[in-house]
């Protein structure tokens, strides 16, 4: 008998993923198609979640500027509808070791388990349809932000929050990731005119006294 393995459970938490494919794989671990698969449309939230985690790490440097192409490649995916993500094939038929899920699973049950007693199903119009779309580009700002040096950690929240409440179908996480995202941003934007107008209001200044 031949098992569907497109069965995607909403009333499943993301801890409970996380714990199921590492009890799933084999001594070699899956390949990245077996975990997409396993995921169903679910995938998106959840691949986006496990390459944020690390990312709040605060003033962390290196790791944000890698993982922030791939997470931009799904956001993207997101954004114009796809169902579920596509990935090079090259990439698709690459293994994840057995080791690795057990330390994915492990983190998960120990550090996130607050995460997910606060988030529930609610608020739904937030969480599914078009709002799907709208929580990608939020997260498209929000990777536009992690990838600058030191300033990893508040833009990785907005991600957690939006991907944790995209798995989840709770609209209020989606929201907050939201605000956070356009709050950050906003926050840099004006960081950055301040110090446009800073620089030119002191080029005037220095050129009126040595004109």
């Amino acid at each position: 008998m031949t098992t569907d393995l497109h069965t995607d459970d909403h009333r499943q938490g993301f801890i409970a993923l996380v714990v199921s494919l590492a009890e799933a794989a084999g001594p070699d671990g899956m390949t990245l198609r077996e975990i997409r698969d396993r995921l169903d449309e679910r995938a998106f939230g959840l691949m986006i979640l496990i390459l944020a985690i690390p990312c709040l790490v605060p003033a962390l440097y290196g790791v944000p500027q890698i993982v922030g192409i791939p997470i931009l490649l799904l956001a993207g995916q997101m954004l114009v509808g796809r169902e579920e993500p596509w990935l090079p094939e090259a990439v698709l038929k690459r293994s994840v070791s057995k080791a690795w899920l057990d330390r994915m699973a492990e983190f998960a049950v120990k550090r996130m388990g607050w995460f997910e007693r606060l988030s529930r199903p609610r608020l739904a119009f937030f969480a599914q349809g078009w709002a799907e779309r709208a929580a990608a580009a939020f997260m498209i700002l929000a990777t536009l932000t992690i990838v600058l040096p030191m300033t990893n950690t508040v833009p990785s929240v907005a991600l957690t929050l939006l991907s944790v409440g995209l798995i989840q179908r709770d609209g209020l996480f989606v929201a907050g990731g939201a605000a956070v995202a356009v709050g950050w941003a906003a926050a840099l934007a004006t960081v950055a005119i301040g110090v446009f107008l800073g620089a030119g209001w002191a080029a005037g200044l220095l050129t009126h006294f040595t004109g």
